[in-house]
């Protein structure tokens, strides 16, 4: 441990030796070497010292540049690298920025550069050097110094863009316009990249000029005039080398437009504007256009017009888009009033600006209306008609509509109305209003339809709105209204019972009265005389026991002109009460119920409607029944089997069979005889079962039949018997001839059958029905 603590004292020893040996100039600030050196002696004294003093050294070399773009065939010396420490120096060695690459340095200390350089690339490179003595032990360490590339002007202004830019006509002088600026690759703290500004001659610089430094673009005319000349073009110069001659240049185009304001008056195209108009020409919608002439732009153009007093009421001018003048109309034109206008307007505007063609504007211009005529409609004497008639009566005269025609043929003019269903109707030709009926107030109040007025023959028509007031007599009765009217068992003379009101229909206010129609009763009315009255007891108490109805006759007056009187029968129910008075159980009452002659009406037609449904019904059905016995009465139909389609189709999907088999079989042939009543042989003896066998009208068959037939008779939703499908008997004699296989013969045949009798067992019967007779020709399988 002691050994290695020994050999860390003499390592720091050797460090804090070296670092003696550096120095840095607080002139130039750069390192420094001493003249002398330091004995250990120096060293061990100044270590037992707090503050170390040492001798100060640095290195000695001249300022380096590097001139850019300067050729290199071979490198070229720029500096040399030396220390005040007068010792033999074996070795230099730098390090930074292009070291050894850009740079090198010999064995002397010289500094070359071994290529060209660009300043705009980088302008300034930072080196550090050391020297070695002979024993390549550092002599001068960490020397810091900067190689400077000096600029050349080998760079031309450049302008980003070109520029536009705008200024209001008649600006003052001094007026910014638009700043131009153009930059430089140069150095800017040289004269290479200083940049001065000029406008050049072959543009139009007479209203322009341009701060040689800023760039900043000024008018310096106050007369600029956008109706003269609207937009400049310029042709900006920026040169370096503060504007020397020797400088390199740009140029750009700089565009200034002249924006408009309002320093011209308005003036019009004509002195005389002519127009015609018809007479029937809509309110406030233009006439026609008084045309102006302005330089300025639209949206800067203040036209004001002015038009005589007299004819302010009749006309008026609006502004369109262009800001011209519309002429409008304000008030109705009559041909026959008044066939032509002639009036002046005048024309001016508030300028900022001495007007640059006051000399030259036309503000005044003469306006000549020609009114045209046209046919017109009728006119009604009012926009609308409103009388009164008195209901329930009939007015021959309730008032008169009038109409005329405008126009200076003046034809006469024919009434109508046009809704069928109007209780009014109107003499065509005076327009006189009168009743086709009564009219009933309560119902409908007001009647509201049009009449129209049209000009002879087949002309113009108008129309126009009448109204129809309904005046209220007093032709309505009384009503009762009162609520439940109840008394209690223990009720004493005196007692109200129940207060009554009235209603009335009509409009007329009504005073009504109340009294008792049959004044025996035991109550009595006393009336309030504010339409109200109250029902008392005249003799009490009651019992719930007693079997009869209370109910009084009420007679109501309302007092009118006529007097109107009802009499209603009110009920009232008789309860048991408590203290208050309050019903806690009441007796029920008979009530007779009112049936109005409307609901009665009502009523009657349903009735009778029902009865004729129920008379069509019962004779439609005798009809059918007629029907039915007459087709079993009827030979020809009777003996028709009719098959019907399986859905149940109609008429169209039957089909019929002649039956007179049957009935000639059930009459031993009675249909089928001649008319020379002789008997005849039947058509199917040929086809008849042996005699053994039962007949279709003699046995079980004959019975089935009643029986079918007694079912059919009286069952009302089935069908017919001979409708159905499937027969549960083949007759003997039919027509089609007998399906059955016993006793089938097939000599009629004009076909050979012989071939079923190679069809087995199963169609034995068939064979022998159709094949030849005996039994030779069977087959035995």
């Amino acid at each position: 441990m002691m050994a290695w603590l020994q050999m860390w004292t003499t390592g720091l020893m050797a460090i804090m030796a070296l670092s003696d040996s550096l120095g840095i100039s607080e002139d130039s600030g750069l390192p420094a070497v001493d003249d002398e050196r330091r004995g250990p002696a120096e060293i061990v004294r100044k270590e037992s010292h707090p503050v170390l003093f040492r001798q100060k050294r640095e290195w000695i070399w001249n300022s380096l540049y590097v001139e850019e773009e300067k050729p290199v065939t071979i490198p070229y010396k720029i500096g040399q690298l030396k220390s005040s420490q007068r010792v033999e120096v074996k070795r230099f060695e730098i390090k930074g920025e292009g070291a050894n690459t850009i740079f090198t340095v010999d064995d002397k200390g010289d500094l070359f550069v071994n290529r060209t350089l660009n300043r705009e690339e980088k302008s300034a490179y930072h080196l550090t050097a050391r020297m070695y003595d002979g024993n390549n032990k550092v002599i001068e360490d960490s020397g810091d110094f900067v190689v400077q590339v000096t600029d050349i002007n080998d760079n031309t202004p450049v302008f980003p863009r070109t520029y536009n830019g705008s200024i209001m006509e008649r600006s003052p002088i001094g007026a910014q316009v638009v700043k131009v600026r153009a930059t430089d690759a140069d150095d800017p703290t040289t004269a290479n990249g200083e940049l001065r500004y000029t406008l050049i001659p072959n543009g139009d610089v007479s209203a322009f000029q341009i701060h040689t430094v800023t760039g900043m673009i000024t008018c310096k005319i106050s007369t600029l005039d956008r109706e003269t000349k609207s937009q400049y073009v310029l042709v900006v110069q920026a040169q370096d080398m503060r504007g020397m001659a020797s400088g390199s240049t740009a140029t750009t185009s700089v565009t200034i437009n002249i924006t408009d304001t309002n320093d011209n008056i308005a003036s019009f195209t004509r002195g005389t504007y002519e127009m015609q108009v018809p007479e029937n020409h809509k309110l406030n919608e233009k006439i026609g256009i008084l045309e102006l002439e302005d330089r300025d732009e639209d949206q800067n153009k203040e036209p004001i017009f002015t038009i005589p007093d007299e004819h302010k009421k009749m006309f008026n001018i609006d502004l369109t888009r262009n800001k011209d003048g519309n002429l409008m109309l304000k008030q109705a034109l009559d041909y026959e009033t008044r066939d032509s206008y002639t009036f002046t307007v005048k024309v001016r505007e508030n300028l900022q600006f001495p007007a640059d063609n006051a000399a030259s504007a036309v503000t005044t211009a003469q306006v000549i209306i020609k009114v045209l005529d046209v046919d017109e409609p009728p006119v009604f004497s009012q926009p609308i008609y409103t009388f009164t008639v008195v209901e329930e009566s009939l007015v021959n005269n309730i008032g008169t509509i009038t109409a005329r025609d405008p126009d200076k043929a003046n034809k006469s003019i024919r009434y109508s109305i046009s809704d069928k269903d109007c209780p009014i109707t109107i003499n065509p030709l005076t327009g006189q209003l009168s009743t086709l009926r009564t009219l009933d107030r309560e119902l409908e109040a007001t009647h509201m339809f049009q009449v129209k007025a049209q000009e002879e023959p087949s002309g113009l028509e108008s129309f126009v709105k009448v109204n129809i007031i309904v005046q209220d007599i007093n032709d309505n009765k009384p009503e009762l209204s009162v609520d439940e009217i109840f008394l209690c068992e223990s009720d004493n003379a005196g007692t109200v019972i129940g207060t009554l009101r009235a209603t009335d229909k009509d409009d007329q206010p009504a005073s009504f009265s109340f009294s008792l129609a049959n004044p025996s009763s035991n109550f009595s009315i006393k009336d309030n005389g504010n339409n109200s009255a109250d029902i008392l007891v005249k003799q009490g108490p009651f019992s719930l026991d007693d079997p009869r109805d209370y109910s009084v006759d009420v007679s109501i007056s309302d007092g009118g002109q006529p007097v109107k009187t009802s009499v209603t029968k009110l009920a009232i129910k008789a309860c048991r009460c408590d203290a208050r008075r309050i019903p806690t159980h009441c007796k029920a009452v008979a009530q007779r119920m009112g049936v109005s002659v409307h609901a009665l009406i009502a009523i009657l037609l349903c009735i009778l409607t029902i009865l004729v449904i129920v008379i069509l019904f019962v004779m439609r059905k005798r009809y059918q029944k007629d029907s039915l016995a007459s087709m079993k009465n009827s030979g020809e139909i009777h003996e028709q089997l009719v098959t019907y389609d399986e859905e149940g189709g109609g008429e169209m999907d039957t089909n019929g069979y002649d039956v007179s088999i049957l009935t000639s079989a059930c009459h031993d042939g009675s249909l089928l005889r001649h008319p020379d009543r002789h008997p005849h042989p039947s058509l199917y003896a040929m086809v008849q079962k042996p005699p053994h066998q039962p007949t279709a009208c003699k046995g079980d068959m004959a019975v089935m039949i009643e029986v079918k037939k007694g079912e059919a008779d009286h069952d009302r939703d089935g069908f017919p018997y001979d409708t159905l499908h499937i027969y549960g008997y083949e007759g003997p004699e039919s027509l089609a001839g007998s399906l059955s296989s016993l006793e089938s013969s097939s000599t009629g045949s004009n076909l050979d059958y012989d071939f079923l009798n190679d069809w087995g067992p199963r169609f034995k019967p068939l064979a022998e029905l159709y094949g030849v007779d005996g039994p030779d020709h069977y087959h035995q399988y």
